[in-house]
């Protein structure tokens, strides 16, 4: 038995040793590199002249098409603005709706003012489309939601808010349709989109800002084009997986009744894909709310203004309030979009003649419209919810950090000191002393060691072009920052997801608590990081730890739960105590879906990197917000690419390790 086990450990020694060597030889090479580093400057540090001027192109090239580019008939600059003139149309009637009315002109002086809907009315219509969604429940959470907005005085600005979701959203899903189904029907596009696609998800929201509002101008259309652009591409990858998933006998049933490719796709595909849609459809609603308070910066208004301008004033107690106005607007669509998921397809009966019969919620709604707005004409607080009936716990949670900086301040101090002199600190030194062209061939090889040729290729160009583009320091400098994090993130989150997974109790309180932290604007977290630490790179890193913190727990919990059952019976009747199934059975099998959650935990870090800007960060991150303040459009492209060159880097390898440990462990061909 002794001399089989030895056999078997010396083969895998053969199997894994010339690897070993591979990165002892490599990382050998590395310290080399580094103590040559006066006699040989450009193997360590990327020389200034071999810098490609690409942010100057692509700067020169804007300037070109908004100044000169000439279409024949218009400019381009003319067609851009000819675009956001069509979208401020729907734009404006939805607010002339939900925030300020209508004014109609008739001659040079009859005019005739139709206010907009009620605050009663706008919370009665979402507890109406909870209940036909799914159930009295949900309407008392949705009309809550909403009755929070008017109480605690937020209720203009989410009307300003909502006005532009309501728009962006079924732009975002018809384009995000579109793209899916060509994607799905032409592998050739597919190829092409796909990666455009990939990068649109990790470019950070902030780059897209910056051509944005050289093209489009500053104002709310500009932001909600910004908006559609960065909520479009999860409803385009949701739409080919769905499509994907349709039952191939489905399709060809569709095909042998005589289907045209037309009829097969809008009366069979997508009908039969419609929950997976829906998915899509319900991400599209939440990155918007997302991106609510960065649109801000370019004009949006609404509760994106009132928590960046809180975070500017550091008002803790007000950026509380509109954020968590914007959590609970985001909980009340998330909650009315799941719904309108899960609603089974009507029962098939007879149509009575009756109208108020057929569509009884639809009634109510109209008579409740026409209803308040008339009585609104006559009683003022019908119309506008009444000022000296506002409440706010503003001053208690500026008061409760107040409290914490007198009492604790120098304990926090300890902390963050302890923390920067011992962790921070020496782990960024030491990415920025490591050579770069070492750190590309390092990146490479791992590349080649998980998928081959193709892999190191695509890893190592992309770091490459990192360095090629002057930004490596920064790009190490967000490394650190982005690395320190999902470190810590991973710490925290596991214990947790392990928990949860192996107590029912435990995972429905971890599940509401992490599906509302997935809710909170990123902004938020910022107001009592800088409250309580200040600026710097201690507080970017708290900051970051708490946004990215949701998918490792959540991952976790659902890797473990996914563990098939007879392996754990099996362990069981072997006499395995829970820690040894814990430790040999689940932890292993779960450790691919594991590792995808630690991978959107990097990308949502790298997503909160450059929001961390505004708190004295010296990243990629902060080039990418001097480039928004100073519409420097090659500027905070380039940056921006190299963000999403980290994030792909980092996806692509990780995504490779999951892959072949699935292999390995048999749950994947």
């Amino acid at each position: 038995m002794s001399t089989a086990v030895a056999i078997r450990g010396f083969r895998v020694g053969l199997r894994y040793s010339p690897w070993l060597l591979t990165w002892s030889a490599a990382l050998a090479l590395t310290l080399v590199l580094y103590l040559l580093k006066d006699i040989w400057p450009t193997a360590w540090q990327y020389p200034r002249e071999w810098y490609i001027p690409l942010r100057f192109l692509i700067s020169d090239f804007m300037k070109w098409l908004i100044n000169d580019f000439d279409l024949g008939l218009f400019t381009f600059k003319e067609f851009t603005r000819s675009i956001a003139w069509l979208l401020n149309w729907p734009l404006a009637t939805a607010q002339g709706f939900l925030s300020s009315g209508f004014k109609l002109v008739f001659g040079e002086q009859a005019t005739v003012e139709i206010p907009r809907l009620s605050w009663i009315a706008v919370v009665a219509l979402v507890a109406i489309l909870g209940h036909y969604a799914k159930s009295w429940g949900l309407a008392l959470l949705v009309g809550a939601c909403f009755l929070y907005l008017a109480v605690f005085g937020r209720w203009d600005s989410a009307m300003v808010t909502l006005s532009s979701i309501i728009i962006v959203v079924p732009i975002g899903v018809a384009l995000g349709l579109f793209v899916g189904i060509i994607s799905f029907r032409s592998r050739r596009a597919a190829a092409i989109i796909m990666p455009i696609l990939d990068l649109m998800q990790t470019v950070p929201v902030f780059a897209y800002l910056v051509p944005v509002l050289f093209l489009f101008g500053f104002g709310p259309v500009a932001a909600m084009i910004a908006t559609i652009i960065y909520a479009t591409p999860p409803m385009a990858r949701c739409t080919v997986l769905s499509l994907g998933l349709v039952p191939a006998e489905l399709v060809d049933f569709g095909r042998m009744a005589g289907c045209t490719r037309r009829q097969l796709l809008w009366r069979v595909q997508i009908p039969s894909a419609r929950p997976t849609l829906m998915v899509g459809v319900n991400q599209v609603i939440m990155l918007s709310l997302n991106m609510v308070i960065i649109a801000s910066m370019i004009g949006a208004g609404g509760l994106g203004f009132d928590v960046l301008s809180s975070l500017k004033r550091l008002d803790i107690g007000a950026g509380v309030e509109a954020g968590l106005a914007i959590t609970l607007l985001a909980i009340a669509l998330d909650r009315l979009s799941q719904a309108f998921v899960s609603r089974p397809p009507p029962k098939h009966q007879e149509v009575p003649r009756n109208f108020v019969r057929q569509h009884p919620h639809l009634t109510v709604a109209m008579i409740l419209i026409v209803g308040t707005t008339l009585l609104g004409l006559l009683a003022q607080p019908l119309q506008a919810y009444p000022e000296s009936l506002m409440i706010t716990t503003g001053p208690f949670w500026t008061d409760l950090v107040s409290w914490i900086n007198i009492n604790f301040f120098d304990q926090l101090d300890a902390v963050k000191s302890w923390l920067l002199l011992n962790l921070l600190i020496p782990f960024k030194r030491f990415l920025l002393a490591l050579p770069w062209s070492a750190v590309v061939g390092l990146v490479a090889l791992a590349g080649y060691q998980l998928g081959g040729l193709r892999l190191a290729c695509i890893v190592g160009s992309l770091a490459l072009f990192i360095a090629v583009t002057g930004n490596w320091e920064k790009s190490m400098i967000s490394v650190y920052l982005c690395g320190i994090s999902v470190v810590i993130a991973s710490a925290i989150g596991l214990p947790i997801g392990i928990w949860a997974a192996r107590r029912e109790r435990v995972h429905k309180i971890v599940q509401v608590v992490i599906d509302t932290l997935q809710t909170l604007p990123s902004f938020v977290y910022l107001i009592p990081v800088v409250m309580l630490f200040r600026v710097g790179d201690f507080s970017a890193m708290i900051a970051i730890v708490a946004y990215a913190l949701v998918p490792t727990i959540r991952y976790t919990d659902h890797g473990i739960r996914q563990v098939p059952a007879p392996l754990i019976e099996a362990a069981q009747a072997f006499g395995c105590t829970r820690r040894q199934i814990l430790w040999r059975v689940q932890l292993p099998i779960a450790l691919p879906e594991i590792m995808l959650g630690i991978n959107q935990t990097i990308m949502m870090a790298l997503a909160m990197l450059v929001i961390t800007a505004l708190v004295g960060t010296r990243d990629l991150g902060q080039e990418v917000y001097i480039a928004l303040t100073k519409a420097d459009t090659g500027r905070g492209v380039v940056a921006g690419v190299c963000v999403a060159f980290i994030a792909i880097i980092a996806d692509r390898l990780i995504s490779a390790w999951a892959n072949r440990k699935k292999k390995e462990l048999g749950l994947a061909t």
